[in-house]
């Protein structure tokens, strides 16, 4: 039994070891990279970054300036080595609905749509007056809106005056060849009543005087205006009725302050009107108001058209436009208003690289002319026979912006690795470690003056601050750090000495603004000090744009508004490591 038992365990082992045998034999061989190959791997990243901040750039690994990140190996993010390109794959560009265009040059017009009303002209509205004095007997146009023609008798007046004239017309017309000059008088009076020749041979053929007179329309045309009524008694000169002789209307155009520029008299104008559809108008501008309305800011601009037939009547609206020539005639450079970047008084394109076997783009700042409606004139920029993105500009600045490279916000017009940002050193020289400790106890100072709206004691500190900056170590500092701390200490000193100009607390607050941002780069990238400090931002400083600055006090005591708004901000990090 034993040595059964014996001969099993043998078995097992004997099998179990043949197994391990042709498990290495048949299993593939491991390769090893060599430890040179792994050197030689790690010393091709050339640059660092931040995967949270990708415009951090710097040559050794540390941690970012900004939230603390480990920095991680650059690679090569944008798949070129030209650090102003981004480059994209195709399958990228045709999910982005990234579109190009060849720029050509043309004559740039702008057009500008424009609201206008009817308006009767008003060198052909009349008012109707009566030419005698008395009271009205009968009223033969009785309400607004109707029509009237020259000679139609609009009303009849009993005159006293004209009774006695009549009067006075008879005797003088018994004595007409003795006393001819007394007859014309007699004659002349009358027709200075608007009484015609005819009349006044009527009057004489009746023999007796007229109680009434026919009032008579000196005009023809609509009667806008009435002003009387039966049995009024009215004085010579009076105004009956308002008539306004629609023939030929004006149309008022409101033209905006931004385009009086471009609009002339002589530019012509296209216009419809919603009641008669189908049909478009024209005409040309004969006045443009030469004084704004200061509630809409336009101008008014006039137009003449006939309207024999009627169907323009006053308060209609109109919807013109205009193709107004921009510029000289020349042929000039005109792009998409879709390819165009805003960035406050910067306008950004981006512009395909045409060597490159994969789609690459680079953004270029140019210079815009007035704004054509969908379209805009280039100044300066760019040339004829680039192709410039003009859909989906906003994705490839996203792309160029996540692989660092310059784009919409972070705005270069240096490579990524030569951009003035402070790297984060493994080592501080001591002796400038101290002097940026000096520099930064004398900026709490000041801050602290600037909190008290201290504007006694302010401009000496700001002197101190100046003096500390011109006396900073820099040749203690090797490599890349020295040229960039070298520009920021110039910024610094510039910065200082406009605010050694200000004795105006104000100024003092607005300068202050710069000169934080510059302290906390330094303090971010020499740090951590002998005690916490603190980076603070209040939202409405600087108008509402925001500004940070720096306290060694987590409470806030805020230098821009002082006791105005002493608490106002929040305490975005804290440096100490």
């Amino acid at each position: 039994m034993k040595s059964q038992t014996r001969t099993l365990i043998l078995a097992v082992l004997v099998t179990l070891v043949l197994g391990i045998l042709i498990g290495r034999w048949l299993a593939p061989k491991q390769q090893h990279m060599p430890s040179s190959e792994v050197t030689s791997t790690e010393s091709s990243v050339t640059e660092w970054t931040c995967s949270m901040h990708p415009q951090i750039r710097q040559h050794e690994p540390g941690k970012c300036p900004i939230c603390g990140m480990d920095l991680i190996p650059v690679g090569n993010l944008s798949g070129d080595d030209n650090p102003m390109e981004i480059s994209m794959s195709p399958t990228a560009v045709q999910l982005a609905n990234i579109q190009t265009a060849v720029i050509r040059t043309g004559q740039a017009e702008k057009e500008i749509r424009v609201i206008g009303k009817v308006q009767a002209d008003e060198r052909r509205v009349f008012s109707q007056v009566t030419h005698l004095e008395g009271r009205i007997e009968s009223l033969e146009i009785n309400f607004t809106g109707e029509p009237v023609t020259k000679g139609q008798t609009l009303a009849t007046i009993y005159s006293p005056d004209l009774v006695t004239g009549q009067q006075e017309l008879f005797t003088a017309y018994t004595l007409r060849n003795s006393q001819p000059a007394l007859y014309e008088a007699a004659r002349e009076k009358l027709k200075n009543w608007k009484i015609s020749d005819a009349q006044i041979d009527a009057i004489i053929a009746a023999g007796k005087p007229r109680e009434t007179f026919p009032i008579t329309a000196d005009v023809g045309g609509l009667v806008m205006a009435k002003k009387v009524n039966l049995g009024d008694y009215v004085m010579r000169g009076m105004p009956l009725y308002d008539i306004v002789d629609l023939s030929r209307i004006w149309v008022l155009f409101d033209i905006y302050e931004q385009d009086l520029s471009l609009v002339h008299v002589g530019s012509k104008i296209e216009f419809t009107f919603q009641s008669i559809p189908g049909q478009t108008y024209s005409g040309k501008i004969t006045f443009i108001d030469p004084v704004i309305d200061p509630m809409t800011r336009s101008a008014k601009a006039r137009v003449e058209i006939p309207n024999n037939n009627g169907q323009l009547k006053p308060e209609m609206f109109a919807s013109g436009f205009m193709r107004i020539p921009v510029g000289s005639r020349r042929q000039q450079i005109v792009i998409p208003a879709s390819a165009v970047l805003w960035t406050g008084e910067r306008s950004l394109v981006y512009v395909k690289n045409p060597d490159m076997g994969t789609p690459s783009f680079q953004m270029h700042e140019i210079t815009l002319g007035p704004n054509l409606g969908n379209e805009y004139l280039v100044k300066s920029g760019l040339e004829t026979g680039m192709e410039i993105v003009v859909n989906g500009t906003f994705a490839v600045d996203a792309a160029a912006q996540l692989a660092g490279k310059p784009s919409m916000m972070s705005p270069r017009t240096l490579p990524a690795s030569t951009m003035d940002t402070i790297p984060r050193l493994a080592e501080v020289p001591p002796a400038f470690h101290r002097a940026i400790g000096a520099l930064l106890t004398d900026y709490l100072v000041l801050k602290d003056a600037l909190v008290a709206g201290d504007i006694v004691n302010a401009p000496q500190i700001v002197s101190r601050l100046f003096i500390k900056a011109e006396q900073m170590p820099l040749e203690d500092l090797k490599g890349d750090a020295s040229a960039i701390v070298r520009n920021q200490i110039g910024a610094m000193k510039e910065t200082l000495k406009q605010m050694q100009q200000n004795d105006q607390l104000e100024a003092l607050r607005a300068q202050f603004k710069p000169l934080s941002k510059l302290m906390i780069d330094f303090a971010t990238a020499f740090g951590p000090f002998e005690q916490p400090v603190y980076v603070q931002h209040c939202p409405m400083a600087d108008h509402n744009k925001g500004a940070d600055w720096l306290s060694v006090q987590k409470n806030i005591r805020n230098p821009y508004f002082g006791d105005a708004m002493l608490t106002c901000g929040s305490t975005i990090r804290e440096i100490n490591d």
